[in-house]
Parts: structure tokens; sequence; C-alpha cells
């Protein structure tokens, strides 16, 4: 039986990317969409960096540390699994209204599928129920720097991933032709040399795992 329902053969990579990111995608099985026949029974979903990059609008060493600090943590968490969506509670250590954990949690939230009250509320009798599985303010982390927890509900078991944004590289002076980008000043130049520095950046924290500390949560 096919599953397509719309009868137009469209082509869903029509976006013409300006930039390439070199990084391995995020595979998490989704019980509902299993259920639901989206995917066949112990199938994943794949989430690329791009895919966070359509979530949040942008790419930036925000964004690329939250995709980083879920694959870390989600490896850290299921060594020998496929994460599973529903039973991952994600534990921030800042409030939401943070510019940084509050982007994070979003795009975190988006890969793992943990949400606040708003979330899913599963199929009939709860099933794949997501509420109240990303909170906010959850905990006390040892760094200034954003650390979040995932923890898996069915055994119990978590991880701490901290993200060190100060070692990032800064890009240089170059960074702050984002301005005249803004303003519409800038020289081709100007934007060839920012496009060049900021996504060299954002590269480094999608390759270099010393920005990132990953560590087991006693139960």
């Amino acid at each position: 039986m096919s599953r397509n329902t719309n009868p137009t053969d469209t082509n869903r990579t029509e976006e013409s990317w300006a930039v390439e990111y070199d990084v391995e995608p995020i595979r998490v099985r989704d019980p509902v969409a299993e259920t639901l026949a989206v995917l066949d029974p112990g199938d994943p979903f794949v989430v690329t960096y791009e895919d966070v990059v359509k979530a949040a609008g942008h790419s930036c060493p925000t964004a690329s540390g939250a995709y980083r600090v879920a694959q870390l943590g989600l490896a850290a968490l299921y060594p020998d699994e496929l994460p599973i969506r529903s039973e991952i509670e994600v534990l921030a250590g800042g409030p939401r209204d943070d510019a940084a954990y509050g982007v994070m949690g979003r795009l975190i939230s988006f890969v793992t599928g943990a949400a606040q009250e708003d979330g899913f509320r599963g199929l009939a009798g709860g099933y794949g129920d997501r509420r109240n599985t990303l909170t906010f303010d959850a905990f006390d982390p040892d760094s200034a720097d954003p650390t979040f927890r995932f923890r898996r509900s069915d055994t119990g078991d978590a991880v701490e991933v901290t993200y060190h944004v100060g070692d990032v590289p800064d890009g240089g002076p170059a960074v702050n032709n984002l301005r005249r980008i803004v303003e519409g000043t800038a020289s081709e130049a100007d934007r060839e040399l920012f496009a060049e520095v900021w996504h060299g950046r954002v590269q480094a924290v999608l390759s270099d795992d010393s920005l990132f500390e990953v560590k087991a949560v006693k139960r």
C-alpha cells in the first residue's frame, strides 16, 4: 500500500543552500509515528543539522551547540540502541527566558520531542505522552555554561552535557560586518568574509568534541 497521499511527485529538496555542514545526523525512534504508520516499526526519524536550522530560522553557534548537545547526550544515554521519543526527559540548568537556554531548549525539544505542559498528549490512553518532559531551571549546574541533562524514563539513567561556549572561536573582526549587512551598507566582500568566518565558527561547534563535556549523572 502506498502512503503517498500527494499525487504530484514533488521535490522536497528544492532549497538552494549557500553553505554545507559536515556533521552526522541524529536518528531517533518515535513510537507514535510507528503506530500511525508514518514509520515502519523500528525505523527512526533522521534529523539533520539542516532540519534544526529550519526550525531555528538561522544557523549560529547557539543552534549548532543545541544540535551537538542533543546528539552527544542521546548517544551517551543510548549507547547500544536508538533513542525513543516520549521516553526522553530533558532538564535545563537555566531559565527559559535566558538567551541561550531558551533557544537551545526549543531546538533540543525539536529533536527529542520533550515538551512542557503544552506538549503532545499522546494517543488513546496517553500513549506517547510528551507533556512535562522538558523542565527549565531543573538543577544547579556546576558551570556557568549552558548545561542540559537527558534522562531515560524507562531506566532512570541520566547524562549531563555542558557546552563550553567561551571556547568557540570568535571569528575575528569580520564578525562585526553583521551590523553593516543588516543595515544594507555592507559590500559584497564584507558579506563573503562574514559568511566564511561565521559558518566556520558553526562548523567548529559541529566538529569539535572538546567544546562539550559529557558525564553520567547518578540516580
